[in-house]
């Protein structure tokens, strides 16, 4: 099936035309190199993409390399787009906005670039699941991952012997045991809607099928039948935070834990430059969150955090691939695995912070799941769903209004299911 551009629709209800045409890679006619322009996603990052720029730059005498890293970067690209001023190269998260992008014909495909034999199937196979319908082609290069589970003060685990739960039923035994310790298992910032989702995915991962999203949006099932324990189980972890979960926001949950304010923090290893910025000689840990009472069908939750896509209408191909071959030099990943604690996407001998000390055993063995939030649209905002029922504790009225919702700002996407499941059902 050929692919059409198709229309992004912005959060200011602009819409960008499939006829825009984009400016690409451009010669500098006063140094006469080519100039290759980066905007990433992650202004947290902006030290490190500083540094690989200037490097960049110091061994390279015919490509100039421009990298921004702007707050709010995908409002900003989107807006970019409108004005037909795009980058070449853009550094954004394995989600919907990437979802959107493919959907759009706006990225090039780089199927033909070797640095992909680079990259662990894993997140090649993630980034693919994220396409509303199959594409021929490759239209990223996965850089980064993080994960999210649960983050745990090794120092109080060791003092009082604590063990690392394997199974649902062990967790909710160890919370029950540091309670009775008079210490608070867990910490919560759920006044920032946001936070609700890292116990949320975390726990889905074991509990809701990988493509749960692309089933529903085939018919095939509902989010009442596959996440109602999910919501549950989300639910049963406030019994033991704070008193009130939601007074905290996320800046205060990770000061309150990195203080010692309680023994484990439900949130993803992206907090822990966060948490060290209060207190940099926690010694931190990580386990997966084991939402079910078989171990072996534990998963690390893991998504591509950071990734790279070539702007289809770029105009020196070549240009563009030798700033990828730059940034997944071993030493560049490496640089950035030390600074933002984050997971390689590269197949190496990469040296992992002790931070994740924990989980390395799924990560090497590719026992993983994406972010189940990676496929919600953003219209939808189901962060801000979980929170209030969180709240309130009626899981069929959220269930349903789940179902609900996700009909009405996904029927274009499910269209476009149906009529590929239509175009393609001789094929099965």
């Amino acid at each position: 099936m050929r692919r059409k551009r198709a229309a992004i629709v912005l959060g200011m209800s602009c819409i960008l035309m499939a006829s825009a045409v984009l400016q690409g890679c451009q010669q500098n006619p006063k140094s006469g190199k080519v100039e290759i322009e980066l905007v990433q996603y992650k202004p947290e990052a902006v030290d490190i993409f500083e540094q690989l720029e200037k490097e960049f730059n110091e061994t390279h005498d015919d490509i100039h390399l421009k990298i921004s890293s702007p707050n709010d970067a995908t409002t900003i690209l989107k807006t970019r787009f409108i004005r037909e001023d795009a980058p070449d190269i853009i550094g954004i998260g394995g989600d919907v906005n990437f979802s959107n992008f493919i959907d759009s014909d706006m990225l090039m495909d780089i199927s033909d670039y070797e640095g992909l034999d680079s990259i662990k199937q894993a997140y090649l196979d993630i980034d693919k699941a994220l396409e509303f319908v199959p594409e021929d082609g490759v239209y990223a290069v996965p850089y980064v991952a993080n994960a999210a589970g649960v983050l745990y003060n090794r120092a109080m685990f060791k003092e009082y012997g604590w063990e690392i739960p394997e199974t649902w039923d062990e967790f909710i035994a160890l919370c029950e045991q540091i309670q009775s310790e008079g210490i608070q298992p867990l910490y919560f910032g759920f006044k920032d809607t946001w936070t609700c989702l890292a116990p949320w995915n975390a726990i889905a991962v074991d509990l809701a099928p990988a493509d749960v999203c692309s089933q529903v949006n085939k018919g095939e099932t509902t989010f009442s039948d596959e996440y109602r324990e999910v919501a549950e189980k989300t639910q049963a972890l406030l019994a033991y935070g704070p008193k009130d979960p939601f007074a905290y926001d996320y800046n205060g949950a990770c000061t309150a834990f990195a203080n010692g304010e309680s023994a484990m923090y439900t949130i993803g290893s992206y907090a822990i430059p966060q948490i060290h910025t209060v207190n940099p000689d926690m010694d931190i840990d990580s386990f997966v969150m084991p939402a079910n009472n078989d171990a072996s069908e534990n998963k690390l939750n893991s998504g591509v955090d950071l990734q790279f896509s070539v702007m289809k209408d770029c105009e020196n191909k070549e240009a563009a691939y030798e700033v990828l071959n730059f940034l997944l030099k071993d030493e560049n990943v490496q640089s950035y695995l030390d600074e933002q604690k984050a997971v390689p996407c590269k197949e190496g001998d990469f040296e992992l912070a002790s931070t994740l000390d924990g989980v390395k055993s799924f990560i090497e063995e590719g026992r993983m799941a994406d972010y189940q939030d990676h496929y919600y649209p953003s219209e939808m905002s189901v962060d801000a769903q979980i929170q209030p029922f969180l709240m309130k504790g009626d899981v069929d009225a959220f269930l349903t209004k789940f179902d609900t919702d996700w009909k009405r700002y996904n029927r274009d996407i499910i269209r476009k299911v149906e009529d590929y499941e239509k175009e393609h059902a001789d094929e099965d």
